[in-house]
């Protein structure tokens, strides 16, 4: 048995590696042709556009996993099964269970790859390449109203709720474009405080430059003017608003782990946030990696198919649509599970029962009738 497992496994990690291969190699060449269109401007080379190319790979590959594991899988088996060299396994006691967990071990270690560059490689890269695109475009604007935060807190003047609008980024990696509204117990507006950039201390301290702040004190009181306006050259403002909670709002969501994806989700529930599309966010990051268990179970039927069922190429053209399917679906559960409320981890893990389902019934008739 360890000879015939030495052999499977080795034909198909053989397989999703040249895949894998093929699939990096284009999607590196049309990231590179597309970072071309801003060589020559603000100092930036050709060098830098192979750089931005090449961060991101790592995202490339961590999407592209369960679809390299499926054709890799697909190919490696149809060719066996066309050779007669899955017969031969068969007829020397390669039964369909132990077929099945042979390939669920090795579906085990894609998924553990996968996650390792999901969590660590792809994020860490995405950052380095929002950090390389805000160097040389002058900051990165987040669109729309920009990227919103809460809080709220006790002060001497009694409970104040805080609403924090970002931008976007500047040039250096601060903040830029902040505006922080304060608002009582009765939800009237306090205080308002604009600066043009800013910094986020790890003890979640602000450094806000060139600050504009305006406080709308009791008017009631006798002699208090309505709206009290005063510049800060810099201003700290204290904050249980953390570095890492802020990074999560303003940068994108790629480039989260999903560790950082669940503390995000936690506090946008605590802050009565909307926080259902990080939560679907969070549940497909955490089970993405299975997708590729899933894939490798479904590529298991094709070792089943007779030769004259179909070419070795005709069946990875199938592979490649059904990998393409997978996606597809993949992506619109998660937006069908926000429109329609649906509990996060279903919406995440709905595709992936569905074909692993479909790829146990697939391969539990073609064990019993053929």
């Amino acid at each position: 048995m360890k000879t015939i497992r030495r052999l499977l496994y080795r034909d198909i990690v053989a397989s999703v590696l040249f895949v894998a291969l093929a699939f990096l190699s284009l999607f590196f060449f049309i990231d590179f042709v597309d970072q071309l269109e801003g060589v020559g401007s603000r100092g930036r080379t050709a060098w830098h556009a192979v750089l931005a190319a090449l961060l991101e790979l790592p995202g490339h590959l961590y999407e592209l996993a369960p679809i390299a594991v499926l054709i890799g899988t697909i190919y490696s088996l149809a060719r066996m099964a066309q050779s007669s060299e899955f017969t031969i396994l068969r007829t020397g006691g390669l039964g369909p269970g132990r077929a099945l967990s042979l390939l669920a071990v090795l579906g085990l270690v894609f998924g553990l790859v996968t996650f390792v560059v999901g969590d660590y490689l792809s994020p860490a890269a995405k950052r380095e390449g929002v950090l390389l695109k805000a160097r040389f475009s002058g900051g990165i604007s987040l669109g729309g109203g920009g990227a919103w935060l809460k809080e709220r807190r006790s002060t001497p003047q009694g409970e104040r709720s805080y609403s924090v609008n970002v931008t976007g980024t500047s040039a250096g990696g601060g903040l830029a474009g902040i505006r922080i509204f304060e608002f009582d117990s009765d939800g009237r507006q306090v205080s308002r405080i604009e600066s043009p950039e800013g910094r986020v201390a790890d003890d979640g301290s602000w450094t806000l430059s060139d600050a504009q702040v305006t406080q709308w004190p009791a008017a009631r009181e006798a002699g208090t003017p309505a709206v009290q306006v005063r510049r800060e050259a810099q201003l700290i403002w204290p904050s249980t608003l953390s570095a890492q909670v802020v990074a999560a709002a303003v940068l994108p969501v790629g480039t989260m782990s999903t560790v950082e994806l669940w503390r995000y989700s936690r506090h946008l529930s605590a802050q009565e946030q909307a926080a259902q599309g990080h939560q679907i966010r969070f549940w497909r990051q955490a089970l993405y990696p299975l997708a590729c268990l899933v894939m490798v179970a479904l590529a298991l039927p094709f070792a089943y198919l007779h030769a004259r069922a179909g070419s070795v190429s005709l069946k990875v053209f199938g592979g490649i649509m059904l990998g393409i399917s997978f996606v597809l679906l993949n992506n619109l559960a998660g937006h069908v599970g926000m429109l329609r409320g649906w509990t996060p981890w279903v919406a995440a893990a709905a595709p992936s029962l569905a074909y692993l389902l479909m790829s146990m019934a697939a391969f539990a008739w073609l064990v019993r009738y053929r």
